[in-house]
């Protein structure tokens, strides 16, 4: 579909949240007809759809009636499942169906540069646009990381560099979009409840990101993770790879301590991996995939070097809290995958007291045993996946349940006693490191939230 074809069309928003509200200004804009609909109950939706409908979008709440279906197209916010009724139904009567960012792609003049992965794609889409700024390269960072797509694309010149973070339920319902340079970080068991338990179906939803590249077109890629190496099969773009523990051909790596980019027949040492200031193997591979995208987009090696040796991480990523009696307290909140806890436990050398749980996505706790019994000293488990958690490392590991207290979200008071459980069990020398495995769904709203419960219940701990 195109702009012109939107002319008079009726469109249907699912999701009246910051995508949704974003993508229904920019369609309308465009001359559709639209109407947004949100199964949402409470305050914040009813608030937004009175927006709405202030500005003239007639939107509704607590249900999606029939008049939905009243439409050529339906677009679809991100956090609205691919396998959602109202989704299965349009596409039972024919109506077609894109991605919030498939919608916004109609619009964008400047050249997207698009990140994927189950880890990392945050850091990685945060550490880009960095680079970009630092470089005064014309940008804008959007997409799953926050900031709609639709909102920004208007404003975006044929010059501006648009740097989306991409999740596979956005490429579920892409058609058109293209990005000119795509970066998949790896694929790893994630979200695996929404996709049949299986990670066919989820490393193909991964490899849409370069389903419309051409050879004109770069794909970053992970040269250690086994399910991207499976898929880019079919990519048509050019490749370039990147790998911590070997050289590859074209791509990055580490040779005598450096990070160096090999492009074509150009070597260039970019910088030393220990001036690098995000630590960990994950951060390296995420420091190499923005290396080799920001130099294709322009950004000049020693640019990229000085980002390097500046850039502090994300909030809610390796992020350290507090020092209390000589324990240090760190969150890392947005692990939501066994494999991202896995990355966060190989980052420490000291005695480990973690917090785990949340809302289970079928895990498979067992990559992690030889770790969890080597650095681990006692497992707090927590939340709605509690019990899965202690059966499986219960016999490996001490380990503690904190039982909810009631159902408000968020959850404070259960999210008090974790902190305090975790407290009690470490001593002087250790690390207490909330990194949950699982989504934040049971407690809280999202993982920033209780990221930042978590943080502002270190705070209070009493200090020396």
């Amino acid at each position: 579909m195109t702009r012109t074809d939107l002319i008079g069309a009726k469109v249907s928003v699912i999701g009246a949240e910051r995508s949704g509200i974003a993508a229904a200004g920019l369609l309308r804009g465009a001359g559709a007809h639209v109407f947004v609909s949100d199964m949402g109950k409470g305050e914040r939706t009813v608030r937004h759809v009175e927006e709405l409908r202030r500005g003239g979008i007639d939107a509704e709440y607590g249900a999606h009636s029939d008049r939905v279906f009243d439409a050529s197209l339906m677009v679809i916010s991100p956090g609205v499942p691919t396998d959602a009724p109202v989704v299965t139904e349009a596409l039972r009567r024919g109506i077609a169906v894109a991605a919030e960012i498939e919608a916004a792609s109609w619009f964008c003049r400047g050249p997207i540069v698009a990140i994927t992965g189950s880890n990392g794609k945050t850091t990685t889409t945060t550490l880009l646009g960095r680079m970009l700024a630092d470089a005064k390269v014309d940008h804008v960072v959007a997409g799953n990381i926050g900031t709609a797509f639709s909102s920004v694309v208007s404003g975006a010149g044929p010059e501006t560099t648009v740097v989306l973070e991409v999740s596979s339920f956005q490429l579920d319902f892409i058609r058109t979009f293209r990005p000119r340079v795509g970066v998949l970080l790896n694929i790893t068991r994630n979200h695996l409840d929404r996709y049949g338990n299986s990670m066919e179906r989820y490393a193909a939803s991964k490899a849409r990101l370069f389903m419309n590249q051409t050879q004109d077109d770069l794909l970053v890629v992970n040269a250690e993770d086994e399910w991207t190496q499976r898929v880019i099969g079919t990519a048509r773009g050019a490749l370039r790879r990147f790998s911590t523990r070997n050289p590859v051909e074209q791509g990055a790596f580490v040779k005598e301590g450096w990070l160096t980019v090999r492009d074509g027949g150009t070597v260039r040492r970019i910088v030393p991996t220990d001036e690098i200031t995000i630590t960990g193997e994950h951060n390296l591979q995420n420091a190499m995939a923005a290396t080799v995208a920001a130099l294709r987009v322009g950004v000049s090696p020693a640019s990229v070097r000085a980002t390097l040796r500046n850039f502090k991480g994300v909030e809610h990523r390796q992020e350290p809290v507090r020092e209390v009696r000589g324990v240090l307290y760190i969150n890392n909140s947005k692990a939501t995958t066994v494999e991202a806890v896995e990355m966060a436990l190989k980052s420490y050398d000291r005695p480990i007291v973690l917090i785990m749980g949340g809302k289970d996505k079928g895990n498979d706790y067992s990559t992690i045993d030889d770790l969890v019994r080597r650095k681990v000293k006692a497992l707090v488990a927590t939340g709605h996946s509690a019990q899965t958690i202690v059966k499986h490392f219960g016999g490996m590991v001490r380990t503690v349940v904190v039982e909810t207290d009631g159902n408000a979200v968020p959850n404070v008071v259960s999210m008090r006693r974790t902190v305090e459980t975790a407290a009690g069990l470490a001593e002087r020398g250790d690390v207490v490191l909330l990194a949950p495995a699982c989504t934040s769904f049971d407690w809280f709203t999202d993982y920033e939230e209780r990221g930042r419960v978590f943080k502002d219940l270190v705070h209070k701990l009493p200090g020396q």
